[in-house]
């Protein structure tokens, strides 16, 4: 993908959540259900990372399951950000923002390397335009978890609902050929409190661990949750794998590239 088609789509992601991001938050009353699979697993005194963390919800239900331990909420749209704060009173819980398409969004976050028990990255990896990015961040989450830890990801099945797939807009809406994006990528109209585009990519359970693999992980589960027949969020357990050397002087060059 051209960088600077990349970039484009980044903006139409950046330009819904900050324009949207409060219509986006209130259809989002609680975590769904895949999401709420993780959090149960989570120990109270864990440390707990959450990137794209949204209006908190997260860190809601790990309060009401009586948190205790270090978790800290990483996004990129402010309005999303303001209400997580409002909500989250816990000491606990810290937000910071970042972007995770920038290359040095860890250390905007002030995140340290073998940090986190869980990582956790619900409904990111799919707003990430190109096979560079996307294997970037996920070696990101990789980077941050402890040597016993799990990052959970999800990803947006939207191809099985026939409702969303109606959603689905040409790319001429934003000046773009098909030709000039990736299989599995779409761009979704948004009709909630206002009217909005989405980039999204969509994966299979085989690319998803591809992903994985690539980036050094492994996958210690895979399942689907959420939607009106519990198929729509496509969800996976990664924990870190056995590199070599060679492999991680590849994922460098990698992401000089992006």
């Amino acid at each position: 993908m051209r960088s600077d088609v990349r970039e484009q789509l980044l903006q139409v992601n950046r330009a819904f959540y900050q324009t949207l991001g409060e219509a986006y938050a209130d259809t989002r009353p609680k975590p769904q259900p895949g999401v709420q699979r993780v959090v149960d697993r989570i120990n109270t005194d864990a440390t707990v990372l959450d990137v794209g963390c949204g209006h908190g919800l997260v860190a809601e239900a790990l309060s009401r399951a009586g948190f205790r331990g270090r978790y800290l909420g990483v996004d990129s749209s402010e309005p999303l950000l303001s209400r997580a704060r409002q909500q989250a009173l816990a000491p606990w819980a810290d937000f910071r923002l970042a972007d995770v398409s920038h290359p040095d969004w860890r250390r905007h976050a002030e995140l340290v390397p073998d940090a986190f028990d869980w990582v956790l990255a619900f409904a990111v990896l799919h707003h990430l335009p190109g096979e560079a990015l996307r294997l970037r961040f996920a070696s990101d989450l990789g980077v941050c978890l402890r040597p016993s830890g799990m990052a959970a990801v999800s990803a947006w099945d939207f191809t099985r609902s026939a409702r969303l797939r109606q959603r689905v807009v040409d790319w001429s809406a934003i000046g773009l050929a098909a030709s000039d994006l990736d299989p599995g990528d779409a761009l979704l109209d948004w009709r909630s409190g206002g009217y909005g585009l989405r980039y999204v990519h969509h994966f299979t359970p085989d690319k998803l661990t591809d992903l994985a693999q690539r980036a050094g992980l492994e996958v210690a589960e895979t399942y689907r949750r959420d939607g009106e027949d519990g198929q729509l969020g496509l969800y996976q357990i990664w924990r870190r794998a056995a590199v070599s050397p060679g492999d991680v002087v590849k994922s460098a060059l990698r992401e000089r590239r992006v």
